[in-house]
């Protein structure tokens, strides 16, 4: 009886575990349960230019917004973006166009299969499009190459995390971020070599010597706290700033929140005033 007992259980647990391992995506990317846009937030901002990134998989949409501070003929900075595994670009372009009042251009790249973009999104597919998306931006001569951004927030971490390894950043902002997707397996009881997209953020910062700021919510019950102060201890060279708030209401004041930015950009000598 003991062995029928114990054999039943470990088909229940392989089965619960094969049905986690084909699951994972729809939980880690759930595009699906977000509603339609009914409005083109595009349209709302003049001076959007909507730029489509051209994969194996397909096209994946971009919007690059230019900065408003004239620099006559020099290049500017630029901060490329990813967003949460739950919004799309279309949620965020307002609130980034601060970035382009400093004379930073930003560019907001879409994960594959969210809203009008092609694909499926996963690590591998995630990467060629940031990275791709990374080479067509530094090409342009309105942008300079030497200076460019990562900033992800959440899952949006992961992507530039992963963009990290491959490609040169000038800085990094993560915000909400976790450590890897694979420290997340013992809250499901499952063991981390299941994990189809680890997004080993802890191993790209461990190789990044340049500036980075960490910020990260003290109640935050989704990615928990220790998360971004295990981000901060990995970094040889970051600024950690905790918020009194949650995961989705990060930041709690958006003004300190962007004079914390602007700090952290004017000490890396990116920006200037």
């Amino acid at each position: 009886m003991i062995l029928k007992v114990a054999l039943w259980s470990l088909i229940l647990y392989a089965g619960y575990c094969l049905l986690l391992f084909l699951a994972q995506r729809h939980m880690l990317f759930p595009r699906h349960l977000m509603p339609p846009l009914t409005v083109e937030e595009h349209e709302k901002i003049p001076s959007l230019e909507v730029v489509w990134i051209q994969t194996r998989f397909g096209k994946v949409e971009a919007w690059y917004l230019p900065p408003l501070k004239p620099s006559g003929h020099q290049p500017a900075p630029l901060v490329i973006f990813a967003h949460g595994n739950a919004e799309r670009i279309d949620f965020c372009a307002q609130e980034l166009r601060q970035f382009t009042r400093w004379g930073i251009g930003v560019l907001l790249v879409e994960f594959p299969g969210y809203g009008r973009s092609q694909g499926k999104p996963s690590q591998a597919s995630i990467t060629e499009t940031f990275v791709t998306a990374y080479d067509m931006m530094a090409r342009r001569k309105d942008v300079d190459a030497s200076r460019i951004i990562l900033y992800g927030r959440s899952m949006g971490g992961g992507a530039v995390c992963v963009l990290l390894k491959q490609r040169r950043a000038a800085a990094l902002i993560l915000m909400s971020t976790f450590t890897s997707v694979r420290s997340f397996a013992s809250r499901y009881l499952v063991p981390s070599f299941l994990v189809r997209d680890p997004f080993d953020n802890l191993s790209a910062l461990q190789a990044f010597q340049g500036p980075v700021l960490i910020l990260h919510g003290k109640h935050d019950d989704i990615i928990p706290y220790s998360h971004g102060k295990s981000l901060n201890q990995t970094s040889a060279n970051a600024r950690f700033l905790s918020y009194n708030c949650g995961h989705n209401d990060c930041p709690p004041d958006w003004p300190r929140f962007w004079e914390d930015v602007k700090g952290f950009l004017k000490d890396a000598g990116l920006i200037n005033g």
